[in-house]
């Protein structure tokens, strides 16, 4: 469930890393722009630093110490395009305020927040524990917290700006094994939306992305979880939902017209990348 989750986490089938943008395809819609991305080292977040990077923005990756991060941003160097590495946990308040420092400090204010950072959860309701319970609420809600509130006075006095929040179909379809998981994109759906009303005549669109089954190293996880809980997430379950698993870059390009001046009256919004998963 995107990368976070079942039928729409950030957070299928196949994995590893995203398809860069092809040349013809970019257009320099976030050019001027600083994008700082949560998780922004693997999956869709990188999918989502990739293309942001491609189309011209100054991109902070955050994301764990232990990750990627320093490479992607390396290879996006190397590549001729600005990136750095902001190591943090995005569930501690002092790590959230270094790593935004650190990429003020170095491209100017954040102008577009991602934030995608989640993990998951599927087990039954009545083996959750409190522990696991505020570990999932800490990284998929309370990041998200952090961050913005971090983020958010220095996208004001630039002129505004946009956050775009990864949500999932999980949001608003209860699936089995996973209460505490839709708890937290629940919340997540509900933080955009909230968000835009409240800051949206000081320039600040606020939107939430909901994606479906993905094909990433999460996603897999997910479907593996799931199913050795009971749950069907197999091949046929998946394609009569969805059709197909989402790729990892239609969510950065689904992210991409949010970040940009293309959805400047898009707000509130949560757009579903499920390929009708949800229509029906």
């Amino acid at each position: 469930m995107g990368e976070t989750g079942p039928f729409g986490h950030s957070h299928g089938k196949t994995a590893g890393r995203a398809s860069p943008a092809r040349e013809d395809d970019v257009t320099g819609r976030l050019q001027g722009k600083t994008a700082l991305i949560t998780g922004g080292a693997g999956g869709c977040g990188l999918a989502a630093s990739e293309r942001f990077a491609a189309e011209g923005a100054r991109v902070g990756i955050v994301d764990l110490p232990a990750s990627q991060g320093e490479a992607v941003a390396q290879r996006l160097r190397d590549a001729g395009h600005q990136a750095i590495f902001a190591p943090a946990d995005v569930s501690d308040a002092a790590q959230v305020a270094g790593a935004v420092a650190a990429v003020e400090a170095a491209f100017g204010p954040v102008t577009v927040l991602m934030n995608h950072a989640g993990i998951l959860a599927a087990l039954p309701f009545l083996d959750t524990s409190e522990q696991e319970w505020d570990r999932v609420m800490a990284v998929n809600v309370k990041s998200m917290f952090l961050v913005t509130r971090a983020v958010l006075p220095g996208m004001i006095a630039a002129g505004g700006g946009s956050v775009i929040c990864t949500s999932s179909i999980s949001a608003v379809v209860g699936t089995p094994m996973e209460v505490l998981y839709c708890t937290s994109k629940g919340a997540c759906h509900m933080f955009a939306r909230a968000l835009a009303v409240e800051f949206r005549d000081r320039g600040i669109r606020a939107n939430a992305i909901c994606p479906g089954f993905i094909a990433t190293a999460h996603g897999l996880r997910e479907i593996e979880m799931l199913g050795k809980q009971g749950v069907d997430v197999s091949e046929s379950m998946i394609a009569a939902a969805q059709g197909r698993l989402c790729r990892p870059e239609e969510v950065a390009s689904a992210a991409l017209f949010l970040a940009s001046d293309d959805a400047s009256f898009v707000n509130g919004a949560h757009l579903f990348a499920d390929n009708g998963y949800t229509a029906i």
